[in-house]
Parts: C-alpha cells; sequence; structure tokens
C-alpha cells in the first residue's frame, strides 16, 4: 500500500504567488510514441520545451519497469517518475523521494520503486485457475513465444524480453466474446483483482492499482514536497488511461488506432484529430501552447519545422 507524504506550506511571507507549477503524465504507446514505429519524434521539440521549462513529464504506461529503463533515457525523461504495468508500480528519482518515507534505490538507474499492487505470481495462478473453470480462452504474454511477440507488437527480441519480465500485471489475448470476458472479469474480481483494457492487450492486476490511483499519489507527493498543487495535464489514447485523465485538471484523448470507447468524465477534456505523437503534439499546444512559448531560438526553430 504506497503511503502518503504531509508537509506544511511554505510561510506566506514566502509563498510564490506566480502562476501555478504544471505537471504533465502521458501514456506513451499510441500517445507519445507512434503505434507502429515507437518513434517520439514529432513531440520532441514540446519535450524540449517542456524541460526548458523545469516542467516534469512522467511516463503512465503498460510497460513494465525494464522496458522504460532505455525509454526513458531516449526520451530525456531520466530525473521524473514514471508509473509502470498501468500503475502496479511507481518509480521515483532522487528528487520525488521524502527522506523519512523512501529508502534509496538500489537499482541502476538509482529509482525507488514502490508496489501498490499483487504479486504476479498471484495472478499468474489465479489465471489458470479460471482458464479452467471458466473455459476461457486467451494467451497470455508469457504463454507467447518471444517470435509471437516480437511479430504482434514489432518490438525487437530484447525489447519483447523486457515486456514480458512483469511484477505486478498481465497482458493478455482474449481470444472469446464479450459475454465471456464479463463473466471472466467478474469471477478475477472474486480474487481481488481487475481487468482493464490498453490498446492491443488486456491487463490483470490488483483492483487497487490504476493509472488514476499511481497519479492522484504523484500528485500529492509533488504537493507534499513542492508545498503547492500543481496544475496537471494527462495524454492518453486508451480505456485504460480514463482513470489518469480524470485525476488531472486537463485531459487530452489522442485519437486511437482502435474502435475501443475512451470516455473519460472530465469536464476539462479535449480530443485531438491527430493520432500517436502528432495528437500529443495537438493536445499540448491546445491547453498550454500559449503559456509556454519558446524562449530559446533554436528550440522555436525545432518547434515550427
Amino acid at each position: 500500500m504506497l503511503e502518503h507524504a504531509s508537509a506544511s506550506a511554505p510561510p506566506a511571507d514566502r509563498a510564490d504567488t506566480s502562476a501555478p507549477p504544471r505537471l504533465v503524465v502521458t501514456d506513451l504507446d499510441g500517445s507519445l510514441l507512434d503505434h507502429h514505429r515507437y518513434d517520439a519524434a514529432p513531440a520532441k521539440a514540446w519535450l524540449a520545451r517542456l524541460k526548458q521549462a523545469k516542467i516534469p513529464v512522467i511516463p503512465v504506461t503498460s510497460k513494465t519497469r525494464a522496458e522504460l529503463l532505455p525509454l526513458r533515457e531516449a526520451l530525456g525523461l531520466t530525473t521524473t517518475p514514471f508509473v509502470a504495468e498501468n500503475g502496479a508500480v511507481i518509480g521515483l528519482p532522487p528528487g520525488w523521494c521524502h527522506a523519512r518515507l523512501d529508502r534509496p534505490g538500489n537499482g541502476r538507474d538509482g529509482m525507488v520503486t514502490k508496489q501498490s499492487g499483487v504479486d504476479i505470481g498471484f495472478i499468474r495462478a489465479r489465471l489458470q485457475v479460471w482458464r479452467k473453470r471458466l473455459d476461457a480462452r486467451f494467451t497470455t504474454i508469457n504463454e507467447m513465444t518471444l517470435d509471437d511477440l516480437m511479430g504482434l507488437t514489432g518490438l525487437e527480441a530484447a525489447e519483447a524480453s523486457r515486456a514480458r519480465q512483469r511484477e505486478g500485471s498481465e497482458p493478455l489475448l482474449w481470444h472469446g466474446d464479450e459475454a465471456a470476458l464479463q463473466t471472466f472479469r467478474l469471477a478475477l474480481e472474486g480474487d481481488g483483482l481487475q481487468l482493464t483494457r490498453g490498446g492491443r492487450f488486456c491487463h490483470v492486476m490488483g483492483s487497487a492499482s490504476d493509472k488514476g490511483s499511481a497519479v492522484t499519489w504523484l500528485i500529492g507527493r509533488f504537493r507534499a514536497l513542492r508545498g503547492r498543487e500543481p496544475l496537471s495535464m494527462g495524454l492518453g489514447d486508451g480505456p485504460n488511461d480514463v482513470t489518469m485523465l480524470n485525476a488531472v485538471n486537463q485531459a487530452v484523448v489522442i485519437r486511437g488506432h482502435h474502435d475501443l470507447t475512451v470516455e473519460p468524465t472530465n469536464p476539462h477534456l479535449y480530443r485531438t484529430r491527430a493520432p500517436g505523437p502528432e495528437g500529443w503534439v495537438e493536445g499540448m499546444a491546445y491547453w498550454w501552447g500559449d503559456a509556454l512559448t519558446p524562449t530559446d531560438p533554436r528550440d522555436a526553430k525545432e518547434a515550427n519545422a
């Protein structure tokens, strides 16, 4: 269970009365990253602009912690937190750690990791139970061959291998109909598990784990450490992003490469016309385009390219 830190606000004579700090939480596949090429090139200018403004960009994804390590390095997001496996794992860099509550990270990236979910062994055991009892038709990512996973996702061998290093969730391909899926979903709920849909896979995880809960916790940690409430924006394209989009001040539903319903209840919602990173840029410009104009001539040139 994730703990909540508390911290007092700064003294009134030192309080900053300027605009609130900002925070971005974003899905990766089909959002910041292209659905087919896993490329973020169209968003690079905006990422540079956000970095220049010292606005954290936090990946909130179904990907594993192992997958995120090289991705965060490639995207220049090594000093910000991450949320992996749809909320089951949260990673905190040193600047987001609480001296009393967090032990130093000992991984390659120096991140402190927190698990809010259920152990992967329990999830896999219960999936096998319900497969037999319900004659449920599905294939988990752990059961796929590496070649099959590469063919399905377009990932290289090393990337596909990292995708199978699960800690608190199990993606699966569902082969049955919607009625059978609903029965399966209800059975999992009896075990304290939930099933949510992403762009390619269904994901099974603990009932207390989702992107929205993780984002709410991170916003609380930001507030506790900084003494201020951030203006938050969330961007995503799938049903598993809905809780995240409801947890932020301003939300962007990016046009997806699927026909799944994505219906957040956030009243401050924008739907893009473009998919992938082009849609990500469209959403950023819609909400923050006027507030974050480039100040570095090189950034301005890149943004207008």
